[in-house]
């Protein structure tokens, strides 16, 4: 860069200088969920997805420009790092009904690993609903469902039957509704089951909602009616009447809890939204920041 100066009397100044850049070798950005807008239950976390892996000696500086904030009352919550690419946020309890919540993402100018920048900022608002927390009795084969405290109804299920090492035990903890849909087709070939074993199964099932990764779902199933409120005869998955099944689903929304109780078996990191499974100083104890911050 050439620069030319004249003075009031006339003096003439001359300077070159050169400035260098640095080519970044790659660009971040961040998804969130959930999305702009939504409202959710009180257990969904807060999502963050990077689209390249962040150094570990970098998550701190990435982690401060990750802010929450909420309406009307601020909320205690942590982030965690699930993976290099995975950063999670959730309260030290579920969030209080009706609260409104802020996710600001300032990436820009952050270097995540060596060359790589993040390069967008990115800010949602979503609102958190009723609290309606269900309850799954395994042992007295029962779903009662709450909402702000109250019970609102209790509904005879089926879960798990067991067996095969194990494998189709419905899995004890607390979950989280991941998606909903009205009607799904559910083929056994999907969980590894061939079309020639005695389990395998190909049914359309409706009011579907999803609690895990590998295939645990609410779900209509007038199949086993039999077995409601009496046997466990299911293969994981949670079923009900059908009416039941449209009531559940009517009054539930991504993000609602679901705990389960009486079960052998116990939930998997990472198979769904397993934010709830840790105690709160562990969870917390997955921030690359000294100390959590209040949302």
């Amino acid at each position: 860069m050439h620069v030319t100066a004249l003075s009031d009397s006339g003096l003439r100044t001359e300077r070159t200088s050169s400035l260098s850049t640095v080519e970044p070798t790659a660009l971040v950005s961040a998804s969130v969920a959930p999305l702009a807008g939504s409202t959710v239950g009180v257990g969904m976390p807060v999502l963050g997805l990077l689209d390249e892996e962040v150094a570990d000696d970098r998550r701190a500086a990435v982690e401060e420009r990750l802010d929450v904030s909420t309406r009307p009352a601020a909320v205690q919550g942590s982030w965690r790092w699930v993976s290099g690419r995975r950063v999670d946020r959730r309260p030290r309890e579920y969030w209080p009904a009706g609260t409104a919540v802020h996710v600001d993402v300032d990436l820009a100018g952050v270097e995540v690993a060596p060359g790589v920048w993040g390069k967008a900022d990115r800010d949602i608002d979503f609102q958190v609903g009723s609290a309606v927390v269900s309850t799954v009795d395994v042992d007295a084969h029962t779903l009662t469902v709450r909402e702000d405290g109250q019970v609102v109804r209790t509904i005879p299920v089926t879960t798990g039957k067991g067996g095969n090492g194990g494998r189709y035990l419905t899995r004890g903890g607390v979950k989280v509704i991941m998606s909903r849909e009205a009607e799904r087709r559910m083929d056994a070939e999907t969980t590894g089951v061939s079309e020639d074993d005695p389990e395998y199964y190909a049914l359309d099932v409706k009011y579907a909602m999803r609690l895990t990764n590998s295939g645990e779902f609410l779900h209509a199933a007038p199949w086993s009616a039999a077995s409601h409120g009496s046997a466990n005869v299911s293969h994981g998955c949670t079923g009900m009447s059908t009416e039941d099944a449209r009531w559940l689903f009517e009054h539930s929304t991504v993000g609602d809890v679901v705990e389960f109780v009486g079960s052998e078996g116990g939930m998997e990191p990472g198979n769904g939204y397993t934010t709830w499974s840790l105690p709160y100083e562990e969870w917390k104890a997955g921030s690359a920041l000294p100390a959590a911050q209040p949302a």
